[in-house]
């Protein structure tokens, strides 16, 4: 009986891929390190062989035919070796076989002596059994030593110096490096394929419309001629503003009002009627000469020649300087000046327009108090009138005084033909006639008076008394001095009305004069091809990023 030759035991370390309830699955996984393969490792059976090494079949000593049986226990073992078993599953298999007793010649025979028997040998029951049966007791130190197979047992022999996997398992192992230049590949074939997508996205949606809008702008589109003009509104100053009303009196504060008004008319559908009425604004944007995009289609169109004026007319207000500035485009250097010079009569005419009815609604009460204040003093007077010449006296103040003098004159008279007369009758014997004449004269003297005082105070023959008179003098003349005291304070208001009337008024003055250009101002063909090419791109990359996370939200 021959033995097998003792071999040296080395260690494989090759990771074992378990199935779900955590057995070895029997397949090997590819080997990080193949110089670990001859590595020699205690595998704890020792030198020895194993014990039914020894035992060798007949027909593998002596040279029979061999049984039927043992060529179907070869064809098994075979099958065994293609499974790729790994040498750590070989030693697990051999200690199984070496615990249950099983005659077994090799490794590859111990698995399929255990498989026989119902045994699994990689399962995780069988490993912890094994494993439990081989621990030894405790020992002096804590510490706890797997029991060692004595040196004579009869231990198996590996079957080979180094268990490598099977030809087939190195035949389906991937490699590595390969794998990572295909992959690379692959990256790289996408990256280009990708580029090559986005160049394309980015010619058709923002190239080929940036170079139609150039085209338009270069070739098509028919030049404008733009005329610039600038004016402000002024406010005239009055020499007596003072306090607030004098700090914004001259300024742009004062006219900001008056000139967004004028702005608004300017860029209003009246204004645009007005201009077509005058130069026939519909009829030279309706010309076949003129492109497609800015030819008035419809020239019945309102609203169409409408948006057209509001493009070609650009009318602002600088609210710093408040100076208005207009800009009129138009097919040639000599309608747009004429546009621009009747735009800026329409914007004068609105300006007195909007000042005139101020100055009017100021002045008219002020004339009317003063229409009626004269009116009112002309019938105080004419009350006067007709009083001195009904009354036929000048003034009653006259009067009185001239009674007044004419019964002081009488009473000196008076008095003196009295006292002549006393002198005279103080005789014994006075002389009759010259007492009678005395007698007389003081008689007439006291008539006289006594008729004079009557027409201060009594109504005669003549006329009315002098202090009736007199009383309705003085209250006619009180009368026209009060209406002549009103009629003074209306022909002021009428006066500070006019004055403030005149500060009302609105001049437009003219900064910059329309003058019409030699060279087309639009189109600006690289603006606006540079603005064509920022709005495409800037639409581009929102639609991209829209349907980037559109796609995501889907996908996920």
């Amino acid at each position: 009986m021959t033995t097998m030759p003792k071999a040296t035991r080395f260690r494989i370390r090759l990771p074992v891929s378990l199935s779900p309830t955590g057995s070895p699955t029997g397949k090997a996984r590819p080997i990080d390190d193949p110089s670990a393969l001859l590595e020699p490792q205690d595998d704890g059976f020792g030198p020895e062989a194993f014990p039914t090494a020894g035992k060798a079949t007949p027909a593998a000593t002596t040279g029979e035919v061999t049984a039927p049986q043992d060529l179907a226990q070869d064809a098994e073992i075979d099958a065994i070796r293609r499974e790729g078993l790994t040498g750590r599953q070989l030693r697990l298999a051999r200690r199984m076989a070496e615990k249950y007793q099983l005659p077994a010649t090799s490794d590859f025979d111990a698995v399929r002596l255990l498989r026989k028997a119902g045994i699994d040998p990689f399962g995780r029951s069988s490993v912890l059994d094994m494993v439990t049966a081989g621990a030894s007791a405790e020992v002096p130190g804590g510490s706890r030593a797997l029991t060692q197979v004595p040196q004579d047992a009869n231990l198996p022999q590996t079957a080979s110096p180094t268990q490598l996997p099977s030809p087939e398992v190195r035949m389906e192992r991937p490699n590595p490096v390969s794998d990572i230049e295909r992959i690379q590949r692959d990256i790289g074939r996408r990256r280009r394929r990708r580029m090559l997508l986005l160049w394309a996205r980015l010619a058709v949606f923002v190239g080929l419309p940036t170079l139609i809008a150039a085209i338009y702008y270069t070739v098509i589109a028919t030049p404008m001629y733009a005329t610039r003009s600038e004016f402000v509104i002024q406010q005239a100053e009055s020499p007596a503003a003072g306090g607030l009303g004098g700090l914004f009196s001259g300024t742009q504060f004062a006219t900001s009002q008056d000139s967004i008004a004028v702005q608004g008319y300017l860029q209003s559908r009246d204004a645009m009627l007005r201009l077509d009425q005058a130069v026939g604004f519909r009829r030279h944007f309706a010309d076949p000469s003129v492109d497609p995009l800015q030819r008035l289609q419809d020239p019945n169109s309102i609203e169409a020649a409408y948006k057209i004026y509001k493009k070609t007319m650009q009318i602002s207000y600088d609210q710093t300087e408040g100076i208005i500035k207009m800009e009129v485009s138009a097919p040639t250097p000599d309608l747009s000046a004429a546009w621009s010079r009747e735009l800026i009569h329409y914007a004068e005419e609105q300006v007195n327009h909007l000042s005139e009815r101020l100055r009017t609604d100021q002045m008219k009460g002020a004339r009317e108090s003063y229409d009626d204040a004269e009116a009112k003093l002309m019938a105080a007077q004419q009350r006067v009138v007709e009083l001195q010449e009904r009354n036929k006296v000048l003034s009653s103040e006259v009067e009185i005084t001239l009674l007044s003098s004419q019964i002081t004159a009488l009473e000196t008279q008076l008095t003196q033909e009295r006292l002549a007369l006393a002198q005279m009758l103080s005789n014994s014997s006075p002389n009759r006639a010259r007492v009678e004449p005395v007698q007389r004269r003081v008689a007439t003297l006291e008539q006289e008076i006594a008729n004079l005082r009557a027409r201060l105070t009594q109504d005669g023959a003549g006329g009315r008394s002098l202090a009736k008179v007199q009383s309705e003098l003085l209250v006619a003349e009180a009368d026209v001095q009060t209406r002549q005291l009103l009629l003074t304070q209306a022909a002021q208001q009428l006066e500070i009305a006019r004055i403030e009337a005149n500060r009302q008024q609105r001049y437009l003055s003219l900064a910059v004069a329309p003058v019409a250009p030699d060279v087309p101002s639009y189109p600006r063909a690289f603006e606006n091809t540079s603005v064509a090419l920022l709005i495409f791109a800037g639409l581009y990359l929102m639609i991209a990023l829209t349907a980037s996370i559109l796609r995501e939200q889907v996908s996920n």
